[in-house]
């Protein structure tokens, strides 16, 4: 768990910190509803991948299908059993399951495997808390956690998770896992009214912009897309980047001046990957409204990874979760450089409307710069504005807040003529004689 010393520093050491021993570990997946070959390895892939950047060493995958779930140990005894024993001459430290285990079942095959068993949501959730460096993203990986481990605290029999209420129960007080519960509780409620606490000024920060012309354009894609990159070559950010899943949990926003003199800010956030955890999504809810606040999406692929289309597909599935799949998507294919010729070739195709850029190398910005002013463009007012000249600060205002198309000083005054969001065009209608959509 993430906890913040008195100072601000982390007292949490990974596994690289403490440089011990990498567990082995046994990842299996479970195909209920005939998902197809193809899709059962893909998500296995990316397992293996969470299970690597979560600092375990994976030794053996397998893939396991069944008709329905069984309730007690999700596979049924006899498949535990069986790859109970292949895990154990593997002398593995720690079995992973693809799919969402619930606290029984955990429970149940711990005992069947003789080691630790987790679930997907606890290895992203544990990659997380390795990566959360700001208040906000510790807070935020902390509730998510502590709402994940609150049902699976486990006493010695259920009737130990009451209080004694008849002759012979009765005992000296709560039970230690009553008090855990209570203090698991308690801890929730507290880091809930910190996370409200720093919603509060997100949300005032977001008003501000709001109340400006300048447009929003948020990065989105699937973990380790390169979007912190692409951020940096755009508007030289200097954001750290990593080669590795959930490298940034904190949304990090710059201004970018595009090749129209058009001001628009520009803002990173957290990763996506396949069945994100509930948890993850509620807990980092105010960090996400940064994307559902946008005025263009744009949706970073790795297109030298295999499974593009899944990846988009995933990334769109989690959009439309929290509430941002109406907004304006620009697809960028990113990682030319990584990608070969066929590829790439394959990819135009597929993707059309795409833009082809190299974010390590700063190809194809240009191209992108403009695509960005083309989309905002759409649907906006272009407004004839003449500004007295005593009114300077409004003529400041539109030149960094809208796109000037021209300007020219009369005797009266300033003619410019501007485009802006309608929804902005209201507040200069007094200085405008003219105004037409574009």
């Amino acid at each position: 768990m993430i906890a913040e010393g008195r100072r601000g520093r982390r007292l949490t050491a990974t596994v690289t910190d403490l440089e011990v021993a990498r567990q082995k570990a046994y990842l299996i997946s479970v195909d209920f509803e005939g998902a197809g070959i193809g899709d059962v390895e893909r998500s296995l892939d990316e397992l293996v991948l969470l299970t690597d950047t979560a600092g375990s060493t994976p030794v053996a995958t397998v893939a396991v299908r069944r008709r329905s779930p069984h309730a007690a140990t999700l596979i049924g005894p006899g498949q535990a059993a069986d790859l109970a024993r292949d895990a154990q001459a593997l002398d593995v430290d720690v079995v992973v399951f693809d799919n969402d285990l619930a606290p029984g079942q955990q429970r149940n095959l711990q005992q069947l495997f003789e080691c630790d068993v987790v679930d997907r949501v606890a290895v992203i959730l544990d990659i997380f808390a390795q990566h959360a460096t700001s208040r906000e993203g510790m807070l935020q990986v902390e509730s998510a956690l502590l709402r994940y481990h609150l049902p699976r605290l486990r006493g010695k029999g259920t009737e130990l998770s009451r209080l004694g209420g008849g002759i012979g129960t009765r005992g000296p007080g709560e039970t230690k896992l009553e008090t855990d519960r209570r203090r698991i509780r308690r801890r929730i409620t507290y880091v809930e009214m910190r996370l409200k606490e720093v919603q509060k000024v997100r949300d005032a920060q977001r008003k501000t912009r709001s109340g400006s012309a300048v447009p929003l354009v948020s990065l989105v894609g699937y973990t380790n897309a390169g979007k912190s990159t692409l951020l940096n070559a755009l508007t030289g950010a200097g954001v750290l980047t990593r080669d590795r899943l959930f490298s940034t949990l904190d949304s990090t926003t710059r201004r970018l001046e595009l090749s129209n003199g058009r001001r628009v800010l520009v803002s990173d956030t957290v990763g996506f990957v396949r069945r994100l955890p509930h948890q993850l999504v509620e807990a980092f809810r105010s960090t996400l409204q940064e994307t559902v606040q946008a005025d263009l999406l744009l949706h970073v692929v790795d297109m030298s990874e295999p499974g593009v289309p899944d990846q988009i597909s995933a990334v769109r599935e989690v959009l439309d979760s929290i509430g941002a799949g109406h907004i304006p998507e620009l697809l960028v294919l990113n990682k030319t450089d990584a990608a070969d010729r066929t590829s790439i070739s394959r990819h135009e195709r597929l993707y059309p409307d795409a833009v082809l850029v190299s974010a390590a190398e700063a190809t194809g910005l240009e191209e992108l710069a403009d695509r960005i002013a083309g989309v905002l463009a759409r649907g906006f007012l272009v407004i004839d504005l003449l500004i007295p000249y005593t009114e300077g600060a409004v003529l400041g205002e539109l030149r960094r807040e809208a796109e000037v198309l021209t300007e020219d000083h009369r005797a009266d005054g300033t003619l410019i003529s501007v485009r802006l969001p309608p929804d902005r065009a209201g507040r200069y209608r007094r200085f405008a004689p003219v105004g037409r959509a574009t």
